[in-house]
């Protein structure tokens, strides 16, 4: 979020006479059509590097991972309009608002290349997810409601360079992940996990909105050690990778599993629990999580595999998140055995 509300200081300079911001196409988001371009939408001014003006970039304290890909938030509002923030800290944005997520990677120089844009656009009839592509010269980005396959080579943080198919979600699989009660929302914007660095960017996207003065920061970031205990550290990274999914109103609700923001008992967290089904999933295990046995767990089993019927998460990755795991296990190594 390190751009995040930098850019809202030139929100002001890119409010035209009107009142609206400039370059952005309300009809655009409010539209019943799909627009086949991203540029449709004037969220982009010729490349994914240069967002509207009417754009405030975010970021978030944890973020979900997406095979180590760099990602870029923004949200828009219509001109005057406010969020609100719900007792959980999930903001609650107008009608004609718009979340945008573009996805990339660094090449050998270092330019940041991206190869899709990920939109939730609020429209009258509730949340809307669409999935745009980069073309190659990075002029505009094309609509791809099955979804796509990218060949993407990078280097990880060890230094372990790797070559994957990276895979844009279709439609539904947007849905999937951004369900909640059958109807589609947004995951990543929850006011404790949002991350600030510019004061002064940070005032100007409060005033567009309030939240409860007893919803603070989380503290604990998954990666890094200094800032919570081990087990905050880990529960924030399940949280965040698993609750949008794992939680009572979520698509795997009948796993007994949960990792959203409200607390839960041992068992609900996976640990001493027996899956619900055993199929290869389970890898031959017993509990998700067997205290002091990481290498036991069928979490951690699922977590490293990147086998379509078992791995977990299902979508958004070809390769495991070795930092996130190592976490993982170092958590479960530390609960006690019975």
């Amino acid at each position: 979020m390190r751009l995040l509300l930098a850019a809202v200081a030139a929100l002001a300079l890119a409010v035209s006479v009107k009142g609206k911001p400039a370059d952005v196409n309300d009809t655009a988001i409010l539209s019943a059509e799909y627009p086949a371009s991203l540029s449709a939408y004037g969220f982009f001014t010729g490349g994914a590097d240069r967002p509207s003006p009417a754009l405030l970039p975010y970021a978030l304290r944890t973020p979900l991972f997406t095979d180590y890909a760099e990602k870029q938030r923004f949200l828009y509002m219509p001109a005057d309009a406010k969020f609100s923030v719900d007792g959980d800290g999930r903001l609650q944005f107008p009608v004609g608002s718009a979340l945008i997520k573009s996805f990339g990677y660094h090449d050998a120089a270092g330019k940041l290349n991206i190869i899709e844009t990920r939109l939730l656009l609020h429209r009258a009839e509730g949340w809307v997810a669409l999935p745009y592509v980069w073309n190659a010269d990075g002029s505009d980005a094309v609509l791809k409601v099955g979804g796509a396959r990218k060949p993407v080579d990078f280097t990880k943080p060890d230094g372990t360079k790797m070559s994957i198919s990276y895979s844009v979600p279709n439609k539904n699989q947007c849905k999937q992940c951004h369900s909640t009660k059958d109807s589609v929302m947004p995951v990543g914007p929850v006011w404790q996990n949002l991350s600030f660095t510019n004061a002064k960017a940070q005032l100007a996207f409060e005033a567009r909105g309030a939240a409860p003065a007893k919803l603070a920061a989380l503290e604990a970031k998954w990666d890094d050690s200094k800032s919570g205990a081990l087990e905050a550290r880990a529960l924030a990274y399940l949280r965040v990778n698993c609750g949008h999914c794992h939680k009572p109103t979520g698509s795997a609700s009948n796993s007994g599993l949960f990792y959203d923001d409200h607390e839960r008992n041992a068992a609900a967290l996976g640990i001493g629990k027996r899956p619900v089904a055993a199929g290869r999933g389970s890898g031959n295990f017993d509990f998700v999580i067997e205290p002091g046995h990481p290498e036991r767990s069928i979490l951690i089993y699922r977590m490293k595999s990147t086998d379509p019927g078992i791995a977990m998460p299902e979508l958004g990755r070809a390769t495991a998140h070795d930092e996130g795991v190592a976490l993982l296990e170092a958590w479960i190594k530390s609960l006690p055995v019975s």
